[in-house]
């Protein structure tokens, strides 16, 4: 029998739009493996996003349930809620969110430092997942100094730096060309098979999506 990291039951996101109710995500049900690399894909507005970002307790349900292993996430505190992002799950987004003033080693043990651990401790991880993203001879460079490949890489380092279970990854290639694209997604293939992180990604583009175990496709707030 499959162990699920990750269970939605009946979940629901309407957002007020003046006097109106918009739905955005109608009675999800989605069941994700431990282990498991999966793209969800579908037409912009169809609610990828912010199913992902209920996800990771990023956003809260209008109804229904978000169960991290076995854990209802919105019925967690705001403190624990926070400390499950910061140690059980990793973020990626299209647009990097690195800290421009500081260094490749700096922005990717920001979260070790957000959670109050002393960044000392941390030097052979740093290592290892510089050695593992392509970047060991960057980690003193600033973003500006990069490509928004090599950008990209950083923000995947810094999410695994917290030893994550899960991946959460927004349209992770959106930004960068083709070549640079299959560099990353062959990067996430990678950790999702040499270090068992299971990885969710939302994706507008067939060749990422083919990288996953299994697509989920999204229409109108449901899956099809």
């Amino acid at each position: 029998m499959l162990e699920h990291i990750v269970e939605t039951e009946n979940l629901c996101k309407i957002y007020k739009v003046g006097q109106e109710d918009v739905p955005i995500l109608k009675n999800i049900d989605l069941s994700i493996a431990k282990g498991e690399f999966v793209s969800i894909m579908g037409p912009s507005g169809c609610g990828k996003s912010t199913l992902l970002y209920l996800l990771g307790g990023i956003d809260e349900p209008t109804s229904g349930r978000v169960l991290i292993e076995q854990q209802d996430l919105h019925q967690l505190s705001d403190q624990k809620k926070s400390s499950i992002r910061r140690s059980f799950i990793g973020f990626v987004f299209q647009f990097y969110n690195l800290v421009h003033n500081l260094t490749v080693e700096e922005n990717i043990m920001l979260p070790l430092i957000m959670d109050g651990k002393k960044a000392a401790n941390y030097q052979r991880q740093l290592d290892e997942t510089l050695e593992i993203v392509g970047l060991a001879d960057r980690k003193k460079f600033t973003p500006r100094e990069l490509s928004g490949g090599q950008q990209q890489r950083v923000a995947i380092a810094r999410s695994l730096i917290i030893n994550p279970k899960l991946i959460l990854a927004d349209e992770p290639i959106g930004n960068l060309d083709s070549k640079t694209g299959t560099n990353i997604m062959e990067l996430f293939y990678r950790i999702n098979k040499e270090k068992g992180v299971t990885i969710i990604q939302v994706t507008h583009s067939n060749e990422a999506a083919q990288y996953g175990d299994r697509i989920i496709r999204m229409k109108d707030g449901t899956l099809v």
